[in-house]
């Protein structure tokens, strides 16, 4: 499993995320976000992939994002900045694939979300969550074209990895880098996670901080 990346432990990557994190501001269109400055890390996946509570993880506060039981609770772009001067912004992005949302508001979110993915310049990577319980899905797949297509880098991180068989764990982590190279803008390195645990937080930190200074040897 040598494409799944758990175990980095970067001592910068940990100082940055154990210092200031400030919520800069929600952005219910890409019109209303801020001028591209701060390199951007998008944090994108299905409804409940455990999305904010893999960000209040990765930045070790309890509520820096509001989690929920409800899929399709954020609804907005939310943006922090990182550090003291800031040096990256994390962007919390909309769930995408919950069905059960009336179709004016998934076609609401589906509008911001792409919008955004192809047209924002700051935007240096995304990390595309996937519920390990579930694998790559067929709207992840059209996420991950998308992204291909507009050459947006893009990194598969696993989530919730204790609810699963090590050997599962195991068995995504042979398969999903065999499929991502038919996809030319995925990250060929995989990141298992789990914010119960906190299993993997130390590699997405050092993965994020990676990207964003277009430091490949921290991944």
């Amino acid at each position: 499993m040598s494409e799944v990346n758990s175990g980095v432990v970067d001592k910068a990557a940990n100082r940055l995320f154990a210092g200031q994190i400030a919520f800069l501001k929600s952005a219910p269109t890409t019109g209303e976000l801020p001028e591209p400055g701060l390199p951007e890390i998008a944090f994108a996946g299905r409804s409940n992939v455990g999305k904010s509570s893999l960000l209040n993880a990765l930045t070790g506060r309890k509520a820096l994002a509001r989690t929920s039981n409800t899929p399709g609770r954020t609804q907005l772009l939310n943006l922090f900045d990182v550090g003291e001067p800031p040096v990256l912004r994390l962007v919390d992005m909309p769930g995408y694939g919950y069905a059960e949302a009336p179709k004016k508001i998934v076609d609401g979110w589906k509008r911001v979300v792409f919008d955004y993915l192809r047209g924002r310049q700051s935007l240096k990577r995304v990390l595309l969550l996937i519920d390990s319980r579930r694998g790559i899905g067929a709207v992840d797949e059209e996420v991950m074209e998308l992204l291909d297509t507009a050459a947006v880098s893009y990194q598969i991180v696993l989530t919730k990895t204790d609810k699963v068989k090590a050997s599962w764990v195991t068995k995504l982590g042979d398969e999903i880098p065999l499929a991502l190279k038919k996809h030319p803008a995925a990250f060929p390195v995989l990141l298992a996670t789990s914010a119960e645990k906190n299993h993997g937080i130390d590699a997405l930190r050092a993965a994020v901080l990676a990207a964003a200074t277009d430091d490949k040897g921290l991944t």
